[in-house]
């Protein structure tokens, strides 16, 4: 049957007001057959039938390639009428993890090819009288807006008891609907917190046991009506308190309690934290605070490690990337839930090692996703789905990394078709850049050249960095193009590239070796010998020979300047590409010593940096999925089988 066929796309009205809730109400006659509910919202959505929870998650995507979930709903079903009842929250501020479109709420419900019910001016509709619309409080730039609960408002309306609600608003969104590209994520059983401090009933301070990603709920008892603040986050701090705020960021939400008993769960913003706190205006008797866990239904392969240590690594790992998988790969599920082209491919290809399957579905949904990026002036955006102006040109090269060797895990050639307009888009950017037979740094505040989070290569964060050619991106745009190269093979395309890739790298060993210290520099005639721009040009052939010897000696030495957790992966490439029998415990010993590192600390999450929470000015982040890359390592050589 073709879907949606007589659904209307609706909103309460015809307004488009940031950071608002509708509530919709419907009811159908069940005949007893299998049912199916079809649903698609801008932004996110929690379904109720007969006043229970079903489902939440809209799947993040773009107004041009929008998904809707397929949901088997008749265990929710009773003879005769049947109440449906749906909360959309609009976020209508472009993030980096949102691209603004108009507000909407499409449904159907299905039984037996006949469509019982669907969205339309039938639909009854009102914004919430709970939660606080406009509000347009955000947590962090990535993450969005956080909310305010006011459980005094609260009234029947999931169950019927319909009180200022009107026919909703038809509206016009211009979309190309498919199904969801992946499966839904899964709750787990409740993880309760357990209280660590407690003061005169208006503070707790709680503690989940290890980092969870998941759906806030609490219950407690308040004699008055008042406000309470929950706040989170992954480590203790300043006074031993939870930060609630670092720099602009505000971890917490807000409820309003009512007098007596109260308790209350939110389906659509997941948190990712480690420690609660719980602060009110008057006291409350606590009951409970609890995470459930949301996630990604990816079954990890058995495995057993050769010690224990490693055992203890390998796991720590395994729970990271877990962790930050969500409808997609994300950084970290405590600051951003982001998906990046670079943190991705780490994290891609250490899925292919550690679950079932190869988890090759998830992973071909993530770059086709990031494939429908409209991008900025041809390269890819910072995030996907984004809806900034910004982003960080290194990371549109790695893109065609991850693409090459997800085929070459899957052997999937039919993702080809789908991405290779875009790579072709942004490799077409990428070379106009050129002068003089080099790469040069995007200008403009909207580029952040960043390459890695160490010495002279941050770049500059929303601020014009010097026009200069630099090595990093040149070495980058080797690599795409001989990545675009195989994709090309592989997928019976045309490369239409020449010769551009020996070229750039002929003209990167003219302008950046220095013969006398055997080693890269970053910029033209500078000073600056980093361990990326050197692992980079070994790992993907720039050098080779004596000058790659050379090299991996100095890496394995420590003699340049490192680079970050994330990163390390380009140095043990090339010190494994020049000689494996000879650097393979070089290799070990390095991941060993950093990731005993997060194990002793007792956190069960792999550091974005090895500085821990420390770095960025006490904003780092204790669970970040690029920092999973010792999995690809052990499985390469056999640590863990």
């Amino acid at each position: 049957m073709n879907v949606f066929e007589k659904a209307k796309w609706i909103w309460v009205d015809g307004n488009n007001t940031p950071d608002t809730y509708g509530e919709f109400y419907d009811e159908f006659l069940w005949q007893g057959e299998r049912a199916t509910c079809r649903i698609s919202a801008d932004s996110d959505y929690t379904l109720f039938i007969n006043g229970k929870y079903v489902a939440s998650n809209q799947y993040g995507d773009f107004p041009w390639y929008k998904s809707y979930d397929e949901i088997d709903v008749t265990a929710y079903l009773t003879a005769g009428k049947n109440k449906i009842a749906v909360l959309v929250w609009y976020f209508g501020t472009s993030t980096q993890r949102y691209y603004s479109a108009p507000a909407g709420l499409l449904y159907e419900i299905e039984e037996g090819g006949t469509v019982r019910v669907e969205s339309g001016n039938h639909t009854l509709a009102r914004y919430s009288r709970a939660y606080k619309n406009g509000l347009q409080k955000k947590m962090t730039n990535q993450l969005g807006y956080s909310y305010l609960y006011d459980a005094t408002k609260e009234d029947g309306w999931i169950n019927g008891e319909l009180h200022g609600f009107a026919p909703a608003a038809l509206v016009q969104k211009e979309c190309t609907l498919l199904p969801r590209p992946v499966k839904k994520g899964e709750l787990l059983a409740q993880k309760q917190a357990k209280i660590i401090d407690e003061k005169g009933k208006t503070y707790y301070q709680l503690d989940l046991g290890e980092e969870v990603v998941g759906l806030l709920s609490f219950a407690l008892r308040s004699a008055t009506e008042q406000k309470i603040t929950v706040s989170f986050g992954e480590h203790l701090e300043r006074g031993g308190k939870v930060s609630r705020y670092i720099h602009e960021r505000d971890f917490s939400v807000e409820y309003i309690a009512a007098k007596g008993e109260n308790e209350y769960t939110n389906y659509m913003l997941r948190l990712g934290c480690r420690y609660l706190e719980i602060e009110s205006e008057n006291e409350i008797d606590l009951h409970f605070v609890a995470l459930t866990p949301q996630v990604y239904p990816a079954k990890p392969k058995a495995f057993t490690a050769k010690t224990e240590q490693d055992k203890k690594i390998y796991e720590l790992c395994l729970n990271s990337l877990r962790l930050c998988m969500m409808e997609h790969y994300v950084d970290c599920p405590w600051r951003e839930q982001c998906l990046y082209a670079f943190d991705s491919r780490n994290q891609i290809l250490c899925g292919y090692y550690a679950f079932e399957d190869g988890n090759f579905e998830y992973a071909r949904a993530n770059l086709v996703l990031m494939s429908k990026d409209k991008g900025v002036n041809g390269l890819m955006s910072i995030c996907y789905p984004c809806g900034l102006d910004f982003c960080i040109p290194s990371f549109s090269l790695y893109y065609a990394l991850s693409v090459k060797e997800y085929i070459e895990h899957s052997g999937d050639v039919s993702i080809v078709n789908e991405v290779y307009p875009r790579i072709l888009q942004f490799m077409d950017a990428m070379l106009a850049q050129r002068k003089d037979g080099l790469l040069y740094r995007f200008e403009g505040a909207q580029n952040w050249n960043f390459y890695d989070w160490s010495e002279h290569s941050e770049g500059t964060l929303h601020s014009a960095d010097a026009v200069i050619a630099d090595a990093q991106l040149n070495i980058l745009c080797v690599m795409a193009l001989r990545a675009l190269r195989r994709i090309c093979e592989l997928g019976g395309v045309e490369y239409p590239y020449g010769n551009a890739d020996e070229e750039l790298a002929q003209n990167v060993v003219k302008n950046f070796y220095n013969e006398e210290r055997k080693a890269l520099t970053v910029t033209v005639g500078g000073n600056e010998y980093v361990e990326l721009v050197n692992a980079l040009a070994v790992a993907f052939g720039v050098v080779d020979g004596e000058k790659a010897a050379a090299i991996a000696e100095q890496l394995a030495n420590g003699e340049l300047l490192p680079c970050s957790l994330s990163m390390k992966c380009f140095k043990y490439d090339a010190l494994l590409a020049v000689d494996e029998e000879k650097y393979r415990d070089v290799v070990l010993a390095e991941i060993r010593k950093d990731y005993q590192l997060m194990v002793d600390s007792g956190y069960s999450a792999a550091w974005e940096t090895i500085d821990g929470a420390a770095a960025f000015d006490h904003a780092g982040s204790l669970c970040h999925g690029w920092s999973a890359i010792p999995i690809y390592y052990y499985k390469k050589f056999k640590i863990v089988e």
